[in-house]
């Protein structure tokens, strides 16, 4: 076929080559097979170095051919073609130019030119797309058999790296396309398929997962630049807007690529007008559609927040498009354009030399985020606050709104959606950050200098008021804003004239018409406007024909007539004395004085007025610092309560929130900095490393010029912390610091400054220097060698012989001494050693026992906790601490005697001696610590050394077996091997611990036996021993006794008992919860029976009973030591506690409790049943309350089923309408699902007739809204008929329901046949919780079985709950013999497993 007849066209197929499709239009005419390909491909090679790029017209069907095997031809060619192909159009791109320019160019060589163009195009892309193509399946299958050497495989597949070969060739299109090749076409329009054939390929690799890699960022580029000069040259928007929105809604690796093409046109190609047309084309989308398309709307969202990021001000003029979606379903697309406003935001309209259409612009876009603050969606309110705060900390937020947005994040802090919660924690972290007001922000120290300055800015008023000029202000202005009050008093005085009469003085005989109208204007003035009008109408009658009185028109009414004559008066000339004299003054004065008086009058004025602006906005200043610090303040107490919550990161942003508003000295902060401290036992491991950095941040980083002063420093912020701590506070402050010191983060320069301070080298107050001793002790738990090396330097510290003693010192010497060897660490078997003891001769115990010995005889508060570490520490380190112990009992037992004997002498003969109340008191608490540490002792020290010792033992004896004795299995052997030597004897040494327990500590002439006597004498005798400090120590003393013995504390719980239930001190039935709670643990089968008198304390008047009783039920039933009966109803009804300490602590309870399987679930029946019964519950809001929490744990279906069904079964015993309105109220919380729909229609009968109770027919309606929400189709049609029945019973009664099923179709009835039978076969029937009760008959009995009654009476023990048959008498407190309880039933510590079954 000749080139000057044919022509070819760009065909949308390969396969439409083979067909001819038109007149002279190019056909492929031979698809050459495999073999003779080598050979063609190097003919067409050789016409090429004769023809140059035409030699294609000859010999296209060679590439075809080749395109067509691409699949089974050998790599080696595919290359070789390739680069022949590249060299070909190179060639030509470089002969283009000359050709192009050449205007003696024939048409015939025009046509070829252009027909070698395109065919050497064509066949170019086509193979850049065959191998793009295996290129992709290459991949896929490298990533499926791994990544590992995929690139040599890739390079074993095509003999190169095609992945280094696409950069040249898009480059080597780009540049053909920047010729003007448009010359080669009729009428020099390019042809749509040539454009389209560029662009195609350069979509088709951005297709490519892979082109978002790094290594193919220059791909990248070359495919950008390309599609740009298609722009720009060859009108391809239209087309690229299209494309791109396709490709958006089908690739989400495009985001970020299209992107950067976008902004690269719009900046470097000019193509701004690209981004309105994209922009354009996704506002058109329906938010309908994009709520069905998640993938599109994301791919959507994520190219309009990037190119927001890249090109703000190019996007802002577009943004009215997409407005729409703020209003969509679709929360990716409202994020996206809230993203996109934020950005510009930041980036395009901040500073404050904007204009005004800017300015109105940025609080839009403002008022936009704040509005959806409030957001429907959790991610929506969590991306604004998100994005207020990058505003915030890039300062781009006005400071009018900054009151604004920061009580917006505050309130913020209630969200229920936990990313919300935390995303306002980092808002208000950066205002802090960012504030620009003060580094410190105390409300306190504000106020101050705020009602001083707001002050001082009021007298400023006051006194430019008294100075500024009269005249200053329009007299017509004046005279509009009095017109509306004067026009209705004139009308009021016209209606009734008589009530104006006597109101002026009148016009005087020898007043002329100029000082009437005088009077008349400072009348008005004064806004007298009565007195000015009873005076204006008396000179009208008395001044006829004087000025202005005389031009008073008849004709018109008298309101306007009077309106006139005051309007003229009012803004008429002003009187002499206001222009005259001025005048006059002037008059006096030349020409240069004039000029030089009116300088300074101007001056001064306008200095005045700098100085009140000035003063105006510092009080402005002073009121926005202190409103924010309010406001943050306000936050620290809702952050504060979020501190423990289950979420970790949210824990972690509030302790870095505290961090940093301690650092800008907010007082409330310090409340926050302590309460994060229990957090260090947390066992999320970010959560513990969250609070040892803030401690770090906070007080291993001090300022100082020198260490010594960052040592002090440290020193004095860490005591700070000591002031009125707690015990618990104290603990984790000591795991905190010893944290520090075994990593060594605490420099040598501490210690030491704690060690001068402590030994009094340098100066410093009593309380540092105790607070000394007690950083010394923490820092001795991670290094004891601290205090070890020195310890007779703290023996003479705070136990030397000084008048008067410290207690408090020596108590904190005994702590840190104690941490020498680490109390809460468990004696270990397998040590060599015995554990670290001093002899009992050691200086410390000395001097331990003469101070508690000394001590005791004087009343000093500060000497029981003093003995209490003291006896600690004796029995922690000291070799056969009962005798030191028993020593200082003696001698303090002796002193007392001593005294006794003395008072003896000194009383009359006939009167009783009396011992000092505070001696008796030392003395029984000493006796009681020597008895609880000497139990522990025992069952710890002693029985780990008595194991230490045996295991010792045995391996000696193992060593010294002879080896004949290898094969022979003895009888000690077999148990050798079954475990069982070691258990028996564990076994025989706990049997010894318990009967020197039983037998010897309480028995015959023991120590400790001798003040049993004593101590039952003052704990029977309330009436006699009425001191508060004597009963609260001999009540903790008889609880540590009964500690030791089971035998004592069998015959002394009926005491501890009654004590607990009626003794008038506070304190002493707090510390006797306590106590017996240790005794339900150590003694369980014998406090058993008491149990109901634990419960009880559950409701005792005092909030600190209360606190420690629910602290101590929640230990015992979370560890299975008590029985949890239906009393755990005491427990629900401190959820509604007043306190908000012992309602946190019973919701803790139940949320540990629900972690239980079906603990609540068992529980509840019983729970319901007491709180609503008549006698004993509570009252209705709170029922509701505790039912709300206790109902939220059920979660499970089945559990939800079953509860539906007892519940329903319910309203038959129930005997009130208040329990038929809280069965009700539990039933409407429950999280139904349709299997519980049906359960409530089988029992329908069961409430149907109390449903003309509003509340009660209300409770069951929200049932179905909240069934509606999520209801299948399938399942409409089940809560339609239970709605049509509720409302039926509602209006009419239950004989409505029975019309209502008559009147339904067969299809209803079919399904209600293939449902009903089962239910209402095992259908339970309720018993009565009263004789006298009789549960009425179903109403429906079309499905009655003739053995339902029998089946029903065997079923009615499954809905009687204990609560029904329990009595008030088990709470009694009265304890006399005949009503101590005798059972004695074990408490099994059965497994979970167990007790699940």
């Amino acid at each position: 076929m000749s080139p000057q007849v044919w022509e070819f066209h760009l065909p949308l197929s390969p396969e439409e080559l083979l067909k001819s499709g038109g007149v002279n239009q190019y056909v492929v005419q031979e698809v050459l097979s495999i073999r003779h390909l080598p050979s063609h491909l190097k003919a067409f090679q050789t016409a090429f170095r004769v023809q140059g790029p035409l030699a294609v017209l000859e010999h296209f069907d060679t590439i075809y051919s080749i395109l067509h095997h691409f699949r089974s031809i050998d790599p080696g060619l595919k290359e070789d073609t390739l680069e022949f192909l590249i060299k070909v159009v190179s060639r030509h791109s470089q002969e283009l130019p000359a050709i192009l320019d050449d205007a003696a160019l024939s048409v015939s060589d025009r046509s070829a030119h252009l027909n070698a163009l395109k065919m050497n195009c064509y066949a170019l892309i086509r193979l850049l797309e065959s191998f793009e193509t295996m290129s992709s399946q290459t991949g896929l299958m490298n990533l499926e058999l791994g990544g590992k050497g995929r690139k040599s495989r890739a390079k074993a597949t095509h003999g190169f790296d095609w992945e280094e070969e696409r950069q040249p060739i898009l480059q080597l299109l780009t540049q053909l396309l920047q010729l003007d090749i448009r010359h080669l076409w009729n009428h020099s329009i390019i042809e749509e398929e040539f454009v389209s054939l560029v662009t195609g390929c350069c979509y088709r690799l951005l297709e490519n997962p892979t082109i978002s890699h790094q290594k193919n960022r220059p791909t990248r580029e070359a495919v950008t630049h390309l599609l740009g000069v298609a722009l720009t040259r060859y009108n391809h928007m239209l087309s690229a807007t299209v494309k791109i929105i396709q490709m958006l809604q089908h690739f989400e690796h495009l985001a970020s690529i299209l992107v950067a093409a976008v902004s690269l046109w719009a900046t470097d190609y000019g193509m701004k007008s690209i981004v309105g047309e994209i922009v354009r084309e996704i506002g058109q989308k329906c938010p309908q559609e994009l709520s069905r398309d998640p993938t599109g709307a994301k791919g959507f969202a994520a190219f309009l927040t990037e190119l927001a990021e890249r090109i703000p001000a190019i996007l802002m003029s577009s943004m009215c498009i997409l407005l729409d979606h703020l209003d969509g379903e679709n929360y990716v697309m409202r994020n996206a354009v809230l993203a996109a406003m934020a950005e510009m935001v930041l980036q395009v309209l901040s500073g404050d030399q904007l204009e005004v259409a800017s300015r109105d612009t940025r609080d839009q876009f403002l008022d936009t985020l704040q509005a959806h603050c409030h957001d429907v969606n959790s991610f929506v309110r969590s991306r604004v606050l998100q994005l207020f705060t990058r505003i915030v900390q890039q300062k781009a937020l006005p400071l009018t709104r900054f009151q604004a947005v920061v009580a917006l994040a505050v309130g913020r802090l209630a969200d229920k959606s936990v990313l919300v919660c935390k995303s306002a924690i980092q808002l208000l972290a950066s205002f802090l950050a960012n504030n620009p007001f003060s580094c410190k922000l105390s409300d306190t120290d504000l106020a101050g200098p705020l009602q001083k300055e707001t002050q001082k800015l009021q007298e400023m008023r006051a006194q430019r008021r008294a100075t500024a000029p009269s005249a200053e202000l329009d007299p017509t202005e004046e005279w509009e804003a009095m017109l509306p009050e004067l026009k209705a008093t004139l009308q009021q005085l016209l209606t009734l004239p008589q009530e104006g009469e006597g109101m002026s003085e009148g016009v005087a005989e020898t007043e002329t018409p100029e000082e009437v109208e005088g009077r008349i204007r400072q009348l008005l003035a004064k806004a007298s406007y009565k007195q000015a009008i009873i005076l204006t109408q008396e000179a009208i009658g008395h001044f006829r024909e004087s000025e202005p009185f005389c031009h008073v028109d008849p004709e018109d009414s008298e309101e306007t007539r009077f309106l006139s004559l005051l309007g003229a008066i009012f803004k008429g000339p002003a009187a002499p004395t206001q222009e005259e004299n001025p005048q006059a003054a002037a008059g006096n004065l030349g020409p240069g004085e004039t000029g030089c008086k009116d300088k300074p009058s101007g001056s001064e004025p306008e200095e005045r007025s700098d100085e009140l602006v000035k003063q105006e906005l510092l009080v402005q200043y002073l009121q926005d610092a202190h409103s924010f610090s309010l406001q943050i303040t306000k936050a620290i107490g809702i952050i504060s309560k979020m501190m423990y919550e289950h979420t970790t990161t949210v824990v972690q942003e509030v302790i870095e929130f505290f961090v940093m508003v301690f650092q800008f000295g907010v007082p409330q902060a310090l409340f926050g900095v302590r309460r994060m401290l229990p957090l260090i036992w947390s066992k999320e491991p970010g959560v513990r490393d969250a609070v040892l950095n803030a401690y770090r941040q906070l007080y291993l980083k001090p300022k100082g010029d020198s260490s010594r002063a960052k040592a002090q420093t440290l020193i004095h912020n860490l005591s700070l912390l000591l002031v009125d701590a707690s015990v618990g506070t104290i603990q984790c402050l000591e795991e905190i610091i010893c944290e520090f010191v075994q990593k060594d983060e605490l420099s040598p320069a501490v210690t030491q400054v704690l060690w001068e301070q402590a030994t009094e080298k340098a100066p410093c107050s009593p309380l540092e220097r105790c607070s000394s001793v007690m950083l010394l002790g923490m820092m001795a738990r991670g290094k004891p060698e601290i205090v070890g090396s020195n310890l007779d330097t703290l023996v003479n510290i705070g136990l030397d012989e000084k008048l008067p003693p410290d207690y408090r010192l020596a108590q904190q010497v005994c702590h840190a001494i104690a941490n020498i060897s680490d109390r809460r660490k468990q004696p270990s078997v397998g040590e060599r050693h015995p554990p670290f003891r001093l002899p009992q001769e050691h200086r410390l115990f000395e001097r331990l026992r003469e101070m508690v010995t000394k001590g005791s005889v004087h009343p000093d508060p500060l000497w029981v906790p003093f003995k209490e570490a003291a006896v600690g520490l004796i029995y922690q380190l000291a070799e056969g601490p009962e005798v030191i112990c028993a020593r200082i009992l003696q001698d303090c037992a002796k002193q007392a005697l001593e005294k006794l004997e003395k008072s003896d002498h000194q009383e009359a003969p006939q009167e009783t001696p009396v011992l000092p109340t505070f001696l008796l008191m030392n003395l029984l608490s000493l006796a009681g610590d020597v008895a609880l540490q000497q139990l522990v002792h025992l069952e710890q020290a002693v029985s780990g050394e008595l194991c230490r010792r045996r295991v010792l033992r045995e391996e000696q004896e193992h060593k010294r077996k002879e080896p004949k004795e290898k094969n022979s299995k003895s009888e000690s052997t077999l148990e050798e091997e079954m475990g069982l030597g070691g258990a028996t004897a564990d076994d025989t040494e706990a049997e010894l611990i318990r009967g020197i327990c039983e037998l010897e500590l309480l028995e015959g002439k023991q120590t400790l036996a001798a003040f049993v006597p004593l101590l039952l004498k003052i704990c029977n005798n309330p009436g006699l021993y009425s001191n508060p400090e004597l009963s609260t120590a001999a009540s903790l003393t008889l609880g540590k006794f009964c500690m030791i013995s089971a035998t004592f504390c069998d015959s002394q719980l009926r005491l501890l008992f009654t004590m607990l239930e009626k003794s008038s001190l506070p304190i002493v039935r707090s510390n006797l919860m306590i106590a017996t709670g240790d005794l339900a643990i150590r003694f369980p089968n014998l406090v058993d029976p008491w149990t109901p008198h634990l419960y009880a304390r559950l409701r005792d008047p005092s909030q600190h009973v209360r606190k420690t009783a629910a602290l101590v039920m929640t230990h015992l039933i979370l560890k299975d030591m008590v029985k949890v009966k239906g009393q755990v109803s005491e427990m629900a009804v401190l959820l509604i506690d007043p306190a908000p300490q012992i309602a946190a602590l019973a919701k803790n309870f139940f949320n540990e409790l629900s972690n239980k399987v079906n603990a609540i679930y068992n529980l509840l029946p019983d729970i319901i049943s007491r709180l609503s019964a008549p006698e004993g519950g509570v009252e209705e809001e709170p029922f509701h309350t505790i039912m709300k929490q206790l109902l939220s744990y059920i979660t499970k279906d089945k559990q939800t089923e079953s509860l539906v069904e007892k519940l329903c079964q319910r309203f038959r015993t129930a005997q009130t309408e208040r329990q038929y309105r809280d069965l009700a109220y539990c039933v409407s919380q429950l999280p139904l699902t349709e299997r519980g729909l049906r359960k409530m229609l089988d029992n329908f009968d069961c409430f149907g007739d109390k449903l003309s109770d509003e509340s009660i027919f209300s409770a069951f309606l929200s049932i179905v809204g909240k069934l509606r929400r999520g209801a299948k189709p399938e399942g409409k049609a089940v809560i339609d008929e239970f709605e049509q029945k509720l409302r039926a019973c509602h209006t009419r009664g239950l004989d409505a329901v029975e019309e209502l099923e008559v009147g339904q179709g067969s299809s209803q009835r079919a399904l209600s046949a293939r449902k009903q039978p089962v239910a209402t076969r095992h259908r339970p029937v309720a018993s009565t919780a009263s004789d006298n009760f009789v549960t009425p008959k179903p109403r429906r009995t079309t499905y009655q079985h003739p053995n339902t009654q029998q089946r029903a009476s065997r079923k009615k023990l499954r809905i009687v709950f204990s609560s029904d048959e329990s009595s008030d008498e088990e709470l009694s407190a009265e304890m006399t013999e005949d009503e101590t309880p005798k059972k004695t039933t074990p408490i099994r510590r059965a497994s979970a497993h167990r007790h699940r079954s």
